[in-house]
């Protein structure tokens, strides 16, 4: 396959050094292969580009399972390979959901790599919906956190449970003490460390304290957020009440949230982050869950609201911003009895928030909700068509559309909101009567 064509595609001009050290090891040569490399360098298409090159395209069998440690990191990696059009059909698959439907998905599509979590994988494979005769490669995504405690027994399981298994390739962000021995890495293995020796945090990421009079921190994040105007920011606490808590008051306050954590229905997580990652919301409230396996480009402020748990937790929350290239900044808000943790390296700088506008900025955008998707022939084309028509809307005021199985997203500018709704109602999609709302 053309790898220039694909990265085309991707809008991406070239490989970075990492990703090109993958692709020479995974296509090269036949072993077995760890990959560790910061968060944000591009772990996920360094083993796709090798990975379809690797895949029989005129099969119908499952020749791959990339295990991931939650079901945004499966949606996110399905959809880049999707974005890739490059002839290798997937899926995904987690837990919250039918595995019903998962498995008239994998009957209907012959996927050739499926993306997952370790319990749902093994459920499919239990039940043969997925057959594990001809699965040759297996992909960890964020071994570390997949080897976890909690995934030990079903990741032992999974792996005992693939007899035709040639060759794994796991990866990481951080520098796993030991990988388990039931992982049967090949001896001669290829280990690609990217990790920086030194650098905790890149420098492209500049630190700051804030420091909030009273032990309950909610104005001095409101005065800090309105400081940033209307930059993409998250804020990052350790508890779901919590964000839920914040996530509120902020709202109140009339700022644009979403809000996120484990305790939310799968629609509404995915909700969530969509509405953040199409700029609908300016403001990301969530627990570490969005620390790990979240692709979302310029994130510009990172915010700790409460103090990370531990230092592999504060890595992987700064690492949601400085992506590829780019610049960041990371703050923590201190009460009088808070200080910055001994594991933080280099230079903090105190910071005052100066407000201009009392007022929050909204985002430039909002998310529509349209009630059809793939399942009833819809496509991208199709909404820009339509919105373009029946919304009176121009091709640049139409921001991300992501089509799923049943239902579509798509962004549009916020101040033609009520012209677009005013101007859909009662029409038809391809001939398709739908519902079409504003996402909240």
């Amino acid at each position: 396959m053309d790898i220039q064509n694909i990265l085309s595609k991707l809008r991406i001009t070239a490989l970075n050094e990492m990703q090109q050290h993958a692709v020479e090891a995974i296509t090269g040569f036949d072993g077995d292969v760890v990959l560790l490399s910061p968060t944000g360098s591009g772990k996920t298409l360094a083993y796709l580009l090798p990975l379809i090159q690797l895949i029989d395209a005129d099969s119908n069998d499952v020749q791959a399972l990339v295990v991931t440690p939650g079901r945004e990191l499966a949606l996110q990696s399905h959809q880049v390979l999707q974005d890739m059009k490059c002839g290798i059909r997937s899926t995904a698959c987690y837990g919250g959901r039918a595995a019903m439907d998962e498995h008239r998905v994998l009957k209907e599509v012959h996927p050739h790599i499926v993306f997952g979590t370790p319990g749902r994988l093994n459920d499919h494979l239990d039940k043969d919906n997925i057959s594990r005769y001809h699965i040759q490669y297996l992909v960890i995504d964020e071994f570390d956190k997949c080897l976890e405690m909690g995934f030990h027994n079903e990741m032992q399981k999974l792996i005992k449970s693939l007899p035709a298994l040639k060759r794994r390739i796991l990866l990481s962000a951080t520098n796993a003490e030991q990988i388990p021995q039931f992982v049967n890495m090949a001896k001669k293995g290829t280990l690609i460390d990217f990790l920086p020796e030194e650098e905790q945090t890149p420098d492209r990421i500049t630190l700051y304290e804030v420091r909030s009079p009273q032990k309950d921190k909610l104005e001095t994040l409101r005065q800090l957020l309105l400081s940033f105007d209307n930059q993409s920011s998250i804020v990052f606490l350790n508890y779901r009440d919590a964000v839920e808590r914040v996530n509120g008051y902020l709202q109140e306050q009339g700022f644009t949230t979403s809000c996120f954590h484990g305790g939310l229905e799968q629609q509404q997580r995915e909700s969530a982050l969509y509405r953040f990652s199409n700029g609908s919301a300016n403001i990301l409230v969530s627990t570490d869950l969005a620390s790990r396996g979240l692709d979302i480009p310029d994130i510009q402020n990172i915010i700790h609201y409460h103090i990370p748990e531990s230092e592999e937790g504060y890595i992987h929350r700064v690492g949601r911003t400085a992506r590829w290239d780019a610049k960041g900044r990371s703050f923590f808000i201190l009460s009088a009895d808070e200080s910055i943790p001994d594991y933080v390296e280099g230079d903090v700088e105190n910071f005052e928030p100066i407000v201009v506008n009392q007022e929050p900025v909204a985002p430039k955008m909002t998310t529509l909700y349209i009630g059809k998707g793939k399942k009833d022939k819809i496509s991208k084309g199709d909404i820009v068509g339509f919105l373009c028509k029946n919304g009176n809307l121009k091709a640049d005021e139409i921001g991300r559309i992501d089509v799923k199985d049943r239902y579509a997203y798509a962004a549009v500018r916020r101040e033609k909101l009520k012209q677009v709704l005013k101007g859909v109602q009662g029409q038809k999609i391809k001939g398709i009567k739908t519902i079409i709302e504003s996402v909240r």
